[in-house]
């Protein structure tokens, strides 16, 4: 990009030696723009992420610094957020480290953008953004499955009035995780415990949250059961060890406008559907299935008239009867643009509707959904203010 103006801006990432830091964030995004020559500012500037690793585990922080050519990289966080060139604090350690970070970046007087949830209780949360906002940073959150292809779609479908009257979606999302002695478990073992904020209702309610509210919208109640179905598994050292966390919840949401939302979060599943996650909207007019890429369609007036008859096998293919709903644009990789976009709301004040509030909204779903499983009743989703 000869000739253009470019701007460097550094970004202390914390976190990157684990699987999302490193693998989602660091390489498939902020590398990632540095590799097609950086980001165009709508002035013409090309901005240029220079990121300043963080981790607590020095020879991992060393390997990737030398995998990726990267100068700065550090185990003191301090440090880090004195670096006179940072303006970002990306956080993407465990839960319960995050909001002592946060707190830390904020009072430098960085930006903060952060993973979910972005702290283990809603009035923790609530402190974060009152924080932030006195301090006058700009925050944001990821959401990341809104920029999927298929939920794009999805969208696209919800804003042209495709569907008529929304009547209810119908979520699945889960695997199976190996239990970590014959074969090795696929998600960290913090995951199954809660002392250390682990838990698929913690983990997957708050994307729940913003995935019906951006979509559908807002979230009135939730009803949940939560299981742990699997007791014991193994940690990454070889040792057994108990699960206090749930692995499976089932959870029914009530939207306004009358929608119904179910969704099934499973670590203890094995697939059989075409994507890890799948929608269904069904509607007055017509009906969709999204995935992670796909998006399939069955509108009213093609729709067919099944009869039940349990005496004859069936003998249509009901997935031939759904159409493809095409891309009609290009869909970059979904933390890379949201990325792109907390970029600019940082340098140019674009707008960036995920902030810590939108992230408090994740964090209050989740708890909401904890008790309701608890207590074992419908509980109100209500609205919350800074």
């Amino acid at each position: 990009m000869a000739g253009l103006k470019e701007r460097s801006v550094g970004i202390v990432m914390n976190g990157v030696t684990g699987r999302m830091g490193y693998r989602q964030h660091l390489v498939r995004s902020i590398l990632a723009i540095r590799e097609q020559g950086g980001l165009a500012m709508p002035d013409g500037t090309v901005l240029r992420p220079e990121p300043i690793l963080v981790g607590r585990n020095e020879a991992k922080l060393a390997a990737i610094a030398k995998r990726h050519q990267l100068d700065s990289w550090t185990t003191d966080l301090d440090e880090a957020l004195a670096d006179s060139s940072a303006e970002i604090y990306f956080d993407a350690q465990v839960t319960s480290r995050r909001a002592e970070s946060v707190r830390k970046a904020v009072a430098a007087g960085l930006h903060v953008y952060t993973e979910k949830p972005i702290a283990e209780d809603t009035e923790t949360a609530l402190e974060l953004a009152r924080v932030a906002a006195t301090a006058g940073v700009k925050v944001g959150v990821v959401q990341d499955k809104l920029f999927l292809p298929g939920l794009l779609k999805l969208k696209r479908l919800v804003d042209g009035g495709f569907f008529g009257r929304i009547l209810s979606v119908r979520g699945e999302f889960g695997y199976w995780v190996f239990e970590g002695d014959w074969q090795e478990a696929q998600r960290p073992s913090w995951n199954y415990r809660a002392e250390d904020g682990g838990g698929i209702i913690v983990d997957m309610f708050c994307h729940w949250r913003y995935v019906l509210e951006d979509i559908f919208g807002p979230v009135r109640s939730v009803q949940a059961l939560a299981a742990t179905h699997v007791p014991q598994r193994v940690n990454e050292q070889g040792n057994p060890y108990t699960c206090t966390a749930d692995d499976a919840a089932y959870g029914i949401f009530e939207l306004d406008g009358g929608v119904v939302a179910q969704i099934n979060s499973s670590w203890t599943t094995r697939v059989f559907r075409d994507e890890l996650v799948e929608f269904q909207v069904d509607g007055t007019e017509g009906s969709a299935v999204a995935g992670l890429r796909r998006c399939r369609v069955q509108h009213r007036s093609v729709t067919p008239k099944p009869v039940w008859n349990p005496d004859l096998p069936a003998t249509e293919d009901f997935r031939a009867q759904w159409q493809e709903v095409p891309d009609n644009a290009e869909f970059d990789n979904g933390f890379k643009a949201q990325w792109e976009l907390f970029l600019k709301h940082v340098v140019c004040d674009e707008p960036f509707p995920w902030d810590f509030l939108a992230g408090a909204r994740g964090v209050q779903l989740a708890e909401l959904g904890l008790r309701s499983a608890r207590e074992g009743r419908r509980i109100a989703v209500d609205e919350l203010t800074l």
